[in-house]
């Protein structure tokens, strides 16, 4: 699939502002170490909770307990919003947005290669097993999903020498 092209919103731009290659946005997915989803309760309001996530082969990969508030919620609506801050502050770094659909991840050997990245990405306290579809890790198993970007979008900041920028990214 050729890369997207990132189309710069000049509403919210300043003068000079060019929209970054999807390789740069792609490369902060990859090395970005705390995300926020957000996903939708039964009656329709909101739920946001931190979680550790790893991009690979085009898409975020997040587990989550079956019991869990965000685990019910994909159940019932599997959309959801992937953010993360590159600085986390209001005038440094870069923050983006990922939009897609959840799909849970089952097979074994898919989940023993995303069980490798994540011990790669966070280190040996995010170890892995892999049973019957799950991650395990002690007492505890997890579900896996992927999200493939349906839209991606970015946030530049006001920094020294570079322009605040909006960037919209479509996939598919």
């Amino acid at each position: 699939m050729p890369e997207p092209m990132g189309e710069l919103d000049r509403q919210y731009s300043g003068a000079g502002a060019t929209a970054p290659a999807w390789s740069e946005a792609e490369a902060l997915l990859r090395t970005a170490e705390l995300f926020w989803i957000s996903t939708v309760r039964p009656d329709g309001r909101p739920h946001a909770t931190p979680l550790l996530a790893v991009w690979d082969d085009g898409a975020l990969h997040f587990a989550t307990g079956a019991g869990e508030r965000k685990a019910r919620n994909l159940g019932r609506n599997p959309e959801v919003v992937l953010t993360t801050a590159g600085a986390g502050a209001w005038d440094a770094g870069y923050d983006l947005a990922v939009e897609g659909t959840a799909v849970r991840v089952t097979g074994d050997g898919r989940l023993r290669e995303l069980a490798a990245a994540w011990a790669a990405k966070y280190g040996s306290e995010w170890r892995f097993d892999v049973r019957d579809g799950c991650f395990e890790h002690g007492p505890g198993r997890a579900r896996v999903f992927a999200v493939a970007p349906r839209v991606v979008l970015g946030f530049g900041k006001f920094t020294e020498g570079e322009p605040l920028g909006q960037t919209r990214w479509r996939f598919g």
